[in-house]
Protein backbone atom coordinates (compact mmCIF):
# COMPACT_ATOMS: atom_id res chain seq x y z
CA UNK A 1 0.00 0.00 0.00
CA UNK A 2 2.56 2.60 0.82
CA UNK A 3 4.84 1.59 -2.32
CA UNK A 4 1.65 2.43 -4.32
CA UNK A 5 1.12 5.53 -2.75
CA UNK A 6 4.75 6.83 -2.80
CA UNK A 7 4.53 6.08 -6.92
CA UNK A 8 0.88 8.01 -6.80
CA UNK A 9 2.46 10.88 -5.56
CA UNK A 10 6.09 10.48 -7.86
CA UNK A 11 3.16 10.75 -10.57
CA UNK A 12 1.95 13.78 -9.55
CA UNK A 13 -1.21 12.22 -8.89
CA UNK A 14 -3.22 14.45 -6.16
CA UNK A 15 -4.12 11.61 -3.63
CA UNK A 16 -3.89 11.86 -0.23
CA UNK A 17 -5.44 8.09 0.55
CA UNK A 18 -5.24 4.27 -1.20
CA UNK A 19 -6.32 1.30 -0.16
CA UNK A 20 -4.18 -1.87 -1.69
CA UNK A 21 -5.17 -5.46 -1.73
CA UNK A 22 -2.99 -7.98 -2.91
CA UNK A 23 -4.88 -11.29 -4.05
CA UNK A 24 -2.70 -14.38 -4.35
CA UNK A 25 -2.30 -17.15 -1.97
CA UNK A 26 -3.85 -15.23 0.42
CA UNK A 27 -5.72 -11.82 0.30
CA UNK A 28 -3.58 -8.84 2.27
CA UNK A 29 -4.40 -5.02 2.38
CA UNK A 30 -3.44 -1.87 3.65
CA UNK A 31 -4.34 1.79 3.78
CA UNK A 32 -2.57 4.44 3.65
CA UNK A 33 -3.90 8.23 4.68
CA UNK A 34 -2.25 10.98 4.91
CA UNK A 35 0.82 9.54 4.47
CA UNK A 36 0.25 6.72 7.13
CA UNK A 37 -0.60 3.63 7.21
CA UNK A 38 -3.85 2.47 9.11
CA UNK A 39 -3.59 0.24 11.75
CA UNK A 40 -3.28 0.44 15.55
CA UNK A 41 -3.13 -2.82 17.72
CA UNK A 42 -1.83 -4.72 14.93
CA UNK A 43 -2.18 -4.16 10.86
CA UNK A 44 -5.71 -4.73 8.92
CA UNK A 45 -7.00 -7.85 8.04
CA UNK A 46 -9.09 -6.86 5.23
CA UNK A 47 -9.14 -9.94 3.79
CA UNK A 48 -11.00 -11.68 6.34
CA UNK A 49 -14.29 -9.91 6.58
CA UNK A 50 -17.36 -11.37 5.59
CA UNK A 51 -19.18 -10.99 2.21
CA UNK A 52 -22.64 -11.92 0.71
CA UNK A 53 -22.41 -15.31 -1.19
CA UNK A 54 -22.85 -15.10 -4.56
CA UNK A 55 -26.39 -16.57 -5.76
CA UNK A 56 -24.26 -19.49 -8.08
CA UNK A 57 -22.04 -19.76 -5.19
CA UNK A 58 -23.77 -21.18 -2.20
CA UNK A 59 -22.15 -24.85 -2.12
CA UNK A 60 -18.57 -23.74 -1.91
CA UNK A 61 -16.80 -23.90 1.43
CA UNK A 62 -14.33 -21.33 1.36
CA UNK A 63 -10.52 -22.13 1.72
CA UNK A 64 -10.00 -20.06 4.74
CA UNK A 65 -9.21 -22.32 7.79
CA UNK A 66 -10.46 -19.71 10.38
CA UNK A 67 -13.49 -18.05 8.44
CA UNK A 68 -14.36 -20.22 5.68
CA UNK A 69 -16.43 -17.51 3.42
CA UNK A 70 -14.27 -14.48 3.58
CA UNK A 71 -12.97 -12.79 0.97
CA UNK A 72 -9.37 -14.72 1.12
CA UNK A 73 -11.49 -18.38 1.36
CA UNK A 74 -13.57 -17.25 -1.53
CA UNK A 75 -10.93 -15.42 -3.92
CA UNK A 76 -7.56 -16.53 -3.03
CA UNK A 77 -5.06 -18.55 -5.64
CA UNK A 78 -6.30 -21.88 -3.85
CA UNK A 79 -10.09 -21.25 -4.29
CA UNK A 80 -9.71 -22.33 -8.53
CA UNK A 81 -8.24 -25.62 -7.08
CA UNK A 82 -10.81 -26.05 -4.42
CA UNK A 83 -13.49 -25.11 -7.22
CA UNK A 84 -12.90 -26.29 -10.34
CA UNK A 85 -9.48 -28.92 -9.37
CA UNK A 86 -7.16 -26.85 -11.37
CA UNK A 87 -4.91 -23.88 -11.37
CA UNK A 88 -6.27 -20.03 -11.73
CA UNK A 89 -3.79 -19.03 -15.01
CA UNK A 90 -5.12 -22.23 -16.36
CA UNK A 91 -9.07 -21.20 -15.75
CA UNK A 92 -9.99 -19.23 -19.03
CA UNK A 93 -10.96 -15.71 -18.25
CA UNK A 94 -14.73 -16.46 -19.91
CA UNK A 95 -15.35 -19.33 -17.03
CA UNK A 96 -17.85 -17.80 -14.50
CA UNK A 97 -16.05 -18.54 -11.55
CA UNK A 98 -13.74 -15.04 -12.42
CA UNK A 99 -17.51 -13.23 -12.43
CA UNK A 100 -18.24 -14.99 -8.83
CA UNK A 101 -14.51 -13.39 -7.57
CA UNK A 102 -15.52 -10.33 -9.42
CA UNK A 103 -18.61 -9.92 -7.18
CA UNK A 104 -16.72 -11.07 -3.48
CA UNK A 105 -13.87 -8.40 -4.78
CA UNK A 106 -16.30 -5.79 -6.07
CA UNK A 107 -18.21 -6.18 -2.57
CA UNK A 108 -14.09 -4.96 -0.90
CA UNK A 109 -14.01 -2.26 -2.57
CA UNK A 110 -17.52 -1.12 -1.52
CA UNK A 111 -16.70 -1.71 2.12
CA UNK A 112 -13.38 -0.04 1.68
CA UNK A 113 -15.22 3.05 -0.43
CA UNK A 114 -18.01 3.61 2.30
CA UNK A 115 -15.79 3.26 5.59
CA UNK A 116 -12.57 5.02 4.62
CA UNK A 117 -13.67 7.02 1.47
CA UNK A 118 -9.95 6.66 -0.29
CA UNK A 119 -9.11 8.09 -3.73
CA UNK A 120 -7.99 5.86 -5.00
CA UNK A 121 -8.21 1.30 -4.84
CA UNK A 122 -5.14 -0.81 -5.95
CA UNK A 123 -5.68 -4.29 -6.64
CA UNK A 124 -2.41 -6.50 -7.26
CA UNK A 125 -0.89 -10.23 -6.90
CA UNK A 126 -1.40 -13.26 -8.94
CA UNK A 127 -5.26 -13.69 -9.29
CA UNK A 128 -5.52 -10.29 -10.47
CA UNK A 129 -5.74 -8.92 -14.26
CA UNK A 130 -7.13 -6.70 -16.26
CA UNK A 131 -10.11 -8.40 -17.22
CA UNK A 132 -11.09 -9.46 -13.79
CA UNK A 133 -10.60 -5.83 -12.69
CA UNK A 134 -13.02 -4.60 -15.58
CA UNK A 135 -15.78 -7.29 -14.03
CA UNK A 136 -14.67 -5.88 -10.86
CA UNK A 137 -14.53 -2.46 -11.91
CA UNK A 138 -18.85 -3.29 -13.06
CA UNK A 139 -19.85 -5.09 -9.87
CA UNK A 140 -18.61 -2.51 -7.90
CA UNK A 141 -20.72 0.22 -9.82
CA UNK A 142 -23.77 -2.01 -9.55
CA UNK A 143 -23.21 -2.54 -5.89
CA UNK A 144 -22.06 0.79 -5.02
CA UNK A 145 -25.33 2.12 -6.87
CA UNK A 146 -24.81 5.76 -6.67
CA UNK A 147 -24.89 6.28 -3.52
CA UNK A 148 -21.77 8.19 -3.05
CA UNK A 149 -19.64 9.86 -5.70
CA UNK A 150 -16.66 8.14 -6.79
CA UNK A 151 -13.43 8.97 -9.39
CA UNK A 152 -14.43 7.57 -12.81
CA UNK A 153 -13.84 3.96 -12.03
CA UNK A 154 -10.85 3.24 -14.51
CA UNK A 155 -8.30 5.99 -12.54
CA UNK A 156 -10.15 4.17 -9.18
CA UNK A 157 -10.09 1.26 -8.99
CA UNK A 158 -6.81 -0.47 -10.77
CA UNK A 159 -3.92 -2.77 -10.72
CA UNK A 160 -0.23 -1.62 -9.47
CA UNK A 161 2.16 1.04 -11.23
CA UNK A 162 4.85 -1.28 -9.94
CA UNK A 163 4.89 -4.57 -12.08
CA UNK A 164 5.86 -7.86 -10.23
CA UNK A 165 5.02 -6.89 -6.61
CA UNK A 166 7.37 -3.92 -7.71
CA UNK A 167 5.03 -1.92 -4.70
CA UNK A 168 6.24 -4.04 -1.79
CA UNK A 169 10.21 -2.55 -2.39
CA UNK A 170 9.49 0.87 -3.73
CA UNK A 171 7.27 1.01 -0.05
CA UNK A 172 9.77 -0.70 1.73
CA UNK A 173 12.36 1.63 0.70
CA UNK A 174 10.24 4.28 0.80
CA UNK A 175 9.14 3.76 4.62
CA UNK A 176 12.37 3.25 5.78
CA UNK A 177 13.86 6.57 4.05
CA UNK A 178 11.11 8.16 6.04
CA UNK A 179 12.36 6.44 9.73
CA UNK A 180 15.83 7.57 8.76
CA UNK A 181 14.58 11.40 8.38
CA UNK A 182 11.82 11.49 11.39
Amino acid sequence: AYGEYTMSTLFNEKINSLVYYTIGTGVGAGAVIDGHLIGGIGHPEMGHVPLERHPEDLDFKGVCPYHGDCLEGLVAGPTFEARLGKKGKDVPLTDKTWDILAYYIAQAAVQSTLILRPNKIVFGGGVTNATLLEKVRKEFDKLLNGYVTVPDLDQYITMPQVKNNGSANVGNFALAEKLLTE
